[in-house]
């Protein structure tokens, strides 16, 4: 299945999306955030393809909140998790970090993971138990392990707490800090070993299904803000602290979690 999903996934990059790139405008939804023509296009091309695969139920990113709500329901043992353009925004000003991502989900978990970057033609995958690879090389890439004071962060400020923010940005124990715009491909760079340190506040599930999968099946380590369980607590708002490198993850899970106090 995993090689049909590449293609699958491949194919509706170079005919739907990309002759869309910097051709949309955008439109808003009832939540204040935006998406374009092409998301949906995308959305709609890769869940009859996907269907065509497995038929179970689909969940996208570009559905209403009842329908999502209705097929994670009815897909409790096999669920298409699709996310059409993971960074819209990047996407829509020609900035080319965005993803097409596309999960097969059972019991609320990854077990099949795509990620895909039409423009750098990075292709990530995944399968439970079967290891994680970038265009057919083995995650992790790079494994050098820094210091906590030598390690690159990826640190979403806009969903944490305007005082935990604060002190992430002005007393980091990290020496660098990057947000790309698309939580779908920071998984995988984290995954790679491209990344040190990972810090998001809050995804859905087309966020987190085949990205978690990707970095669990590279090595990695994940927890949730209150919970050493990633997989606790609601599916739909779901903190991530994450690093590959087992001892790296314990100090960066530490240093947030006494850091949020108040």
């Amino acid at each position: 299945m995993l090689d049909h999903v590449i293609v699958a996934v491949r194919e509706v990059a170079h005919e739907v999306i990309m002759p869309r790139y910097l051709r949309v405008d955008r439109q808003y939804k009832s939540d204040g955030s935006f998406f374009t023509e092409a998301d949906v296009a995308a959305q709609n091309a890769l869940l009859e393809k996907l269907q065509a695969i497995c038929p179970a139920p689909a969940m996208g990113e570009e559905m209403s909140e009842k329908e999502q709500a209705e097929q994670w329901e009815k897909g409790k043992t096999g669920l298409w998790s699709v996310d059409p353009i993971d960074g819209t925004s990047n996407f829509f000003n020609g900035l080319p970090y965005f993803a097409i991502s596309v999960a097969f989900m059972e019991q609320g978990r990854g077990v099949l993971g795509v990620i895909y970057n039409p423009v750098t033609e990075e292709m990530f995958y995944a399968t439970k138990g079967g290891g994680a690879f970038l265009n057919g090389i083995a995650l992790p890439i790079k494994k050098f392990v820094p210091t906590m004071k030598s390690a690159t962060a990826n640190v979403d400020l806009k969903r944490l707490s305007r005082s935990f923010a604060g002190k992430v940005a002005a007393y980091p124990p990290y020496a660098s800090q990057r947000n790309f715009g698309a939580c779908t491909l920071e998984w995988c760079y984290a995954a790679a070993g491209f990344l040190d340190l990972y810090l998001h506040g809050g995804q859905k599930p087309w966020d987190y299904a085949a990205g978690s999968l990707i970095l669990t099946e590279a090595g990695g380590h994940m927890c949730g803000f209150d919970h050493d369980d990633y997989w606790a607590g609601t599916p739909w708002q779901r903190s991530v602290i994450a690093a590959l490198d087992p001892g790296l993850f314990v100090q960066w899970r530490d240093w947030v979690r006494e850091n949020r106090k108040e």
